[in-house]
């Protein structure tokens, strides 16, 4: 026999075993949905997708990439959920943008995912009940935080479920195809500041267009001769349009970080963050007395913003993200003695750390 043949024949008895083992996996699954269901339990638990994919990470032995199976999982998982009720996933629109591009590779495409024209209404539509879970843009490497996202949970009671981390790769799109037909470039004012040099460098005379996102930047480009935009390759699929020149900002290391917010938070699963917002008391040397109990407990703090509470002038309300499960025994004594100094104190949630999505 043709060895090829002979090879080809021995995958498709494999993929044969792997169909036969997904279905019993997803009948498994059902049923545990069911129990869940009589229990009152939820369809999406991240603590639990965490342990699956730490588990996988270390006993994948090649030849496939870790990254790569564990996007193949993604896509069994959010299958595997869909047997239930597909999750309805809202985030900040339109098609194509970054956020949305964080949302299909955390969820995977058996999620309903539908844009959200504003963070205020990604908010809204949770609360309501009218999508299960938000993904709402928190802060990126180059840019820093999102004001309005840190804004809207002082007025709102959603909790913190997961964080999604994503490698942010910039590309030139466009209908032509040569780089000396380009004119105009659109795109959103972030994108466009972390493409800079590069844009000095390859296309020194292309007028710079800001626009409200990198999708509307694709769709303008999509209809229009010697315009391109920079935009993620998600665009460049969704809009037809073909990617000029790849990989095309400046810092090769460049993330945004989205939070996922929901009616509740997750379990520990040993490797958590917890996130929290006060205000302090209007008194001398009280934010260091907030910050003390970090430092004699061993609590590492990861992050740390302010921001004017719009409800009363020159007050401020600090958000603060640090390792651990707020269940974990140090980081609750921790909390506990941080919230005595506090004229406000709330844990927005805690949640698995995220690996970084390509």
């Amino acid at each position: 026999m043709n060895p090829i043949l002979k090879h080809r024949k021995k995958i498709d008895h494999i993929d044969s075993q792997i169909l036969n083992l997904l279905s019993t996996r997803g009948k498994l699954a059902k049923e545990i949905g069911r129990v869940k269901k009589l229990k009152g339990g939820v369809v999406y638990v991240p603590d639990r997708e965490k342990l699956i994919f730490n588990r996988l990470s270390r006993i994948n032995h090649g030849p496939y990439k870790t990254e790569s199976i564990l996007s193949i999982f993604r896509e069994i998982i959010s299958a595997t959920r869909a047997l239930e009720a597909p999750l309805r996933i809202t985030y900040l629109g339109p098609m194509a943008t970054f956020t949305h591009m964080a949302a299909v590779k955390y969820f995977g495409s058996s999620s309903e995912l539908t844009p959200a024209n504003s963070i205020s209404m990604i908010f809204e539509e949770v609360e309501k009940g009218h999508t299960d879970y938000g993904v709402v843009p928190i802060e990126n490497t180059t840019e820093g935080v999102v004001s309005h996202t840190l804004d809207m949970f002082t007025s709102s009671t959603l909790k913190v479920c997961a964080e999604i981390v994503l490698k942010v790769t910039h590309h030139l799109l466009s209908v032509e195809s040569n780089l000396k037909a380009i004119k105009e470039v659109y795109s959103h004012p972030h994108a466009l500041a972390q493409c800079r040099q590069w844009l000095l460098t390859h296309l020194p005379q292309a007028k710079l267009r800001e626009v409200e996102s990198t999708a509307r930047a694709a769709q303008i480009a999509a209809h229009k001769r010697g315009a391109a935009a920079i935009a993620s390759e998600i665009a460049s699929s969704v809009y037809g349009l073909p990617i000029l020149k790849k990989t095309i900002q400046d810092q090769t290391k460049n993330y945004t970080r989205f939070l996922i917010i929901g009616e509740h938070d997750s379990k520990p699963t040993g490797d958590d963050k917890t996130s929290i917002l006060f205000i302090a008391k209007d008194e001398v040397g009280a934010l260091y007395k907030i910050l003390e109990p970090f430092y004699k407990q061993k609590v590492n703090l990861t992050k740390i913003e302010s921001r004017p509470l719009k409800s009363k002038a020159w007050e401020y309300v600090f958000f603060v993200d640090i390792d651990g499960h707020y269940q974990d025994r140090r980081v609750a004594k921790t909390l506990e003695l941080v919230k005595k100094k506090c004229t406000l104190f709330q844990v927005l949630g805690s949640y698995p750390k995220s690996p970084i999505l390509n």
